[in-house]
């Protein structure tokens, strides 16, 4: 068992997530950053989908009552008391671990040999903040049961974090709805920045509006992750892991899936630029 001694201001459970049910309006939801949860769990000998944690920004306080094997990933925190960044790690039994506010980036992910055993909701352990499926965001006191180890920690000295350039470049493909606007091309000239609206479901961006050619609203539909949709006021948002299935707005496009871990570790004020992929005239 880890009892919860300080939440932060979001930790979630998260693991891949419960793709399969756009159909009946859940969203997959899962990590945000999702080969930093599976570096993650292949440190501590887990498979790539065992809960973990997502702790966002502001670090977290965790009591293991039985040693374990813990590993860190993601968001570059400012201290780990009680192990390392990037390494398998024991933390003893009664031991405290305290994960810093992130020095760099937005998610830290935390995986425990065994994974995070709560109750599963359609197949996944998420958290999705959107619908609210899956366990609450945690509070302090909480109490997280740890399944049995099934595999031995990753014999690595340190994994390096993954490089976030400035701008964060996001390769976008046309589609559904680009001849809604006037100048769809314009959204490769200009240059975005990632809004402090932005959360697990979409990282806002605020630059220069899309000007639309088509007046009117759509009937809600499907969107997918990574949909680029444009609302009234013209600044484009895009979806992330706890999206709707649909939407009103105008999708001008659909960034790469590879791209989107990025967009989700960047800090609002960050630079975002998009690049052309596909046809789009």
């Amino acid at each position: 068992m880890i009892t919860v001694r300080r939440a932060g201001a979001l930790t979630t459970v998260q693991d891949l997530g419960r793709p399969g049910w756009a159909h009946l309006g859940i969203p997959a939801a899962g990590a945000v950053d999702p080969p930093a949860l599976a570096l993650a769990n292949r440190l501590v000998g887990n498979p790539p989908e065992a809960a973990g944690l997502e702790i966002t920004v502001t670090g977290c306080a965790l009591r293991f009552e039985r040693a374990a094997v813990v590993a860190v990933t993601g968001a570059v925190p400012t201290r780990v008391r009680g192990g390392d960044f990037g390494v398998p790690f024991v933390v003893p039994a009664r031991g405290l671990l305290e994960i810093g506010p992130a020095g760099t980036g937005v998610r830290t992910y935390l995986a425990v040999a065994g994974g995070l055993d709560v109750p599963p909701t359609l197949g996944s352990r998420a958290t999705d903040t959107l619908s609210g499926l899956g366990p609450a965001p945690l509070r302090d006191g909480d109490v997280l049961p740890v399944g049995p180890a099934s595999g031995e920690p990753a014999p690595v000295w340190f994994s390096v974090p993954a490089a976030v350039t400035r701008p964060v470049a996001l390769r976008l493909w046309p589609g559904p709805r680009v001849d809604w606007f006037a100048a769809p091309e314009a959204i490769f000239a200009a240059e975005y920045a990632v809004s402090p609206r932005s959360n697990r479901v979409a990282a806002r961006l605020t630059g220069p509006a899309l000007e639309r050619r088509t007046g009117g609203e759509l009937a809600s539909e499907g969107l997918v992750l990574g949909a680029v949709q444009v609302p009234a006021a013209g600044e484009p948002l895009v979806f992330l892991a706890d999206h709707p299935t649909t939407g009103g707005y105008p999708v001008i496009g659909v960034v790469d899936p590879a791209d989107l871990p990025a967009l989700a570790q960047s800090r609002p004020g960050t630079p975002v630029r998009f690049l052309r992929e596909g046809a789009w005239t």
